[in-house]
């Protein structure tokens, strides 16, 4: 058949007017989605909604063999390189994977190799499918030479004046490269790490420019920048996987190898490699990956299993556009697109009003989604989000779904604006917003608007705080439209018999807890300060609080002045604080706690530089095994240190457990401290022996 050929209705009889039109269709529709992803950075649908239409394209031309066509978009790779840059033509194609979502198309993958194999031993390698974008790297004499973009595999784009701004990729390899490898091609993944995703986006909105989509379409434009003084700006960084070819003495045979030696001569290489020998194997590493992978630092779809023999790579070789030595384990999509239904607006414990859209329901991540947080007015605005809009959203792990991008090019014309109500939904008071914020709140106090009454009681039983087992959200709900709690303190007044008298508690339900009411009446002065709700007052600001004045009535009396006396406690903090405590009913929820039973034990004033990690920034990272990461926490904080969410040069110590991705790495880089998790419970123990 001539490769170039069109469909030929003459050779295929049964090939019906209906499957030219829906192969036309979605060749169409496939090629306009290609060139928006790879070539605009403009993508329109999430890349599981792409697969879906690739998948249907090729199912139909599997089914119906005369519909093969060269330009099909099932028999290329990528796009066509841009016109502005330079072409590169790959020595050997760059190549897609073929992937698998299900343990039985993995076991016939691995089947299928072994037949082509015969009695050959075979071990396979697993490592994580990062989300980014493929390059390949050419190194002469050991000096970096040419880097371009995969493009449609076998021509990409030279893109080597913006790689050479990107900090892990060494511009010269270390060690003995240069001698045994005088020509060197090696392929990786250029990506950007989650925590830079973010800070970049916040700094671009700051300054009221456009953020990135996602991190894959933000390292894809990146590296298209025609300023290359752009992509030195952009967090990019690179993992290397695999050899595409080398000259000289080094031949390597298996693929661990590759990628051992690569690390000896200074490219990055992705810790989490594993060499396994079954399906078992493989499997209980994509188990463990997925696991992991919200902890990560950075976007992966999957897992990519690679036989491990470069020889026996080879002998496989490869069909179309796909190697038959190399599969991919797709995970679920954490990105697609929905329609905007509805806005509706939130009020939050501290008046705080918080618009939520509503969306058609939408599988992503593993659970169907409904909602998305829009977080305040200045983020609609800068998405230009319209009811009716087609929009992409995104969630990873727990995280609440956002909404990354509108997808203006499919707005309908009875799109409606979003504006703010000019009341509060709960309780209509005007809603007022401060030029100095961007939040919009509800003017009514706490005891007068529902909602804020309710969302003040959700956070003061909560975990960090009073930490009440089995009063929920649903419950507290009834009790604040039953008119049985207006405040905290009300909680502890309830009765068997009003709560057995509530939907869906039975007698054992309402025993239950009352009794966890009365073990919550001892807590602590820091736990207190922050169940109260004050806004500003995170547990941290609460602990230091707690320490610096030592009992309740010291707090109750102080001035601004005594206020910002606190240790990062500043003009703002202290001023909400000063305010919190100047309405007679908040006093009056602390005299009726105490006068329930509530107790929290006044507590020795302590200099805080004197304790013993005064000024030190901690960073916990991975998983915890022998206690929760909020537990650690409030050891560090009442030991005196700061607990940040993200690494840099002002972190003290780095506390690593298993599945410690980028933080760490950044940790390693900066030449940080790093503990183990049983260095942290020496740490801890031998400071509570010292107390004691």
């Amino acid at each position: 058949m001539n490769p170039n050929q069109g469909p030929n209705q003459e050779s295929d009889p049964e090939l019906s007017a209906a499957v030219l039109e829906r192969a036309a269709h979605l060749r169409e529709q496939l090629t306009h989605h290609l060139y928006l992803y790879h070539v605009l950075d403009a993508p329109e649908i999430a890349d599981a909604e792409y697969d879906r239409l690739f998948d249907e394209l090729l199912d139909l031309e599997n089914t119906y063999p005369s519909l093969y066509s060269a330009s099909s978009p099932t028999q290329r790779v990528g796009a066509p390189a841009l016109e502005q840059f330079e072409k590169v033509q790959h020595a050997r194609p760059m190549l897609s994977l073929d992937k698998a979502t299900t343990r039985e198309e993995l076991e016939q993958w691995m089947q299928r190799c072994r037949n082509r194999l015969g009695d050959a031993a075979l071990t396979f390698t697993c490592e994580p499918k990062i989300d980014g974008v493929a390059v390949a790297l050419i190194y002469e004499n050991g000096e970096l030479t040419l880097a371009a973009t995969r493009g449609d595999g076998n021509e990409g784009e030279n893109i080597f004046a913006n790689v050479r701004t990107i900090g892990s990729i060494p511009l010269t390899l270390s060690g003995e490269a240069s001698r045994v490898a005088p020509k060197l091609e090696v392929r990786g993944e250029i990506y950007i790490p989650l925590d830079r995703f973010e800070a970049f986006n916040a700094a671009a909105i700051a300054m009221g420019e456009k953020p990135m989509v996602n991190p894959r379409n933000g390292a894809a434009g990146s590296l298209r920048q025609l300023d290359s003084k752009v992509t030195a700006g952009r967090p990019l960084t690179m993992f290397c996987y695999s050899l595409g070819g080398s000259e000289g003495h080094w031949q390597p045979q298996p693929q661990a190898e590759v990628l051992s030696t690569f690390a000896e001569w200074g490219l990055r290489t992705n810790p989490a490699l594993e060499v396994v020998a079954d399906l078992e194997q493989c499997l209980s590493y994509i188990d463990r990956l997925e696991q992991r992978r919200d902890d990560l630092g950075y976007e992966i779809d999957g897992v990519v299993i690679k036989v491990n023999d470069l020889g026996q790579q080879q002998l496989l070789g490869s069909v179309t556009r796909k190697p038959r030595w190399a599969i991919a384990y797709k995970f679920a999509a954490q990105e697609a697109t929905s329609v905007v239904e509805s806005v509706d607006f939130q009020v939050g414990r501290t008046g705080a009003i918080t618009p939520v859209a509503r969306l058609q329901p939408t599988f992503v991540g593993g659970v169907t989604v409904t909602n998305a947080t829009l977080h305040n007015m200045d983020e609609i605005a800068r998405l230009d989000l319209h009811v009716g809009d087609r929009v992409m959203i995104r969630r990873a792990g727990d995280v609440i779904p956002q909404i990354a991008t509108v997808i203006i090019g499919q707005r309908p014309q009875n799109a409606q604006a979003v504006a703010l109500p000019d009341g509060c939904p709960s309780c209509g008071s005007v809603i007022h917003r401060l030029d100095e914020e961007v939040v919009a709140r509800c003017s009514a106090p706490r005891d007068f608007c529902p909602a804020q009454r309710k969302e003040g009681l959700k956070h003061f039983v909560s975990r960090l705080a009073f930490d009440v087992d089995g009063l929920g959200d649903k419950l507290i709900d009834q009790l604040v439209d039953q008119g049985l709690v207006s405040n905290s303190a009300d909680l502890f007044s309830l009765s068997k018999d009003q709560l057995v008298a509530l939907e869906r508690m039975g007698q054992k339900s309402a025993d239950n807890l009352l009794a966890a009411l009365a073990v919550a009446k001892q807590t602590t002065l820091p736990r207190m300060i922050y169940a109260l709700g004050i806004r500003e007052v995170g547990e941290a600001t609460a602990a230091g609080l707690a320490r610096h004045f030592g009992d309740m009535e010291s707090l109750l009396a102080a001035d601004l002045d005594a206020l910002e006396q606190v240790p990062d406690v500043g003009p703002v903090v202290a001023q909400s604080v000063l305010e919190f405590f100047a309405q007679p009913e908040h006093r009056e929820v602390v005299s009726a706690l105490q006068r329930l039973g509530v107790n929290w034990p006044t507590i020795e004033v302590i200099a805080p530089e004197s304790l013993a990690l005064a000024g030190q920034i901690w960073v916990l990272t991975g998983t915890l095994e022998s206690m929760p990461r909020g537990t650690a926490k409030q050891h560090l904080i009442d030991l005196g240190a700061k607990v940040a969410g993200s690494v840099s040069a002002k972190t003290t110590v780095v506390v690593a457990g298993p599945g410690a991705g980028s933080k760490l790495e950044k940790a390693q880089s900066l030449g940080l401290q790093i503990l183990s998790e049983n260095d942290l419970l020496a740490l801890l123990n031998q400071h509570e022996k010292e107390v004691t």
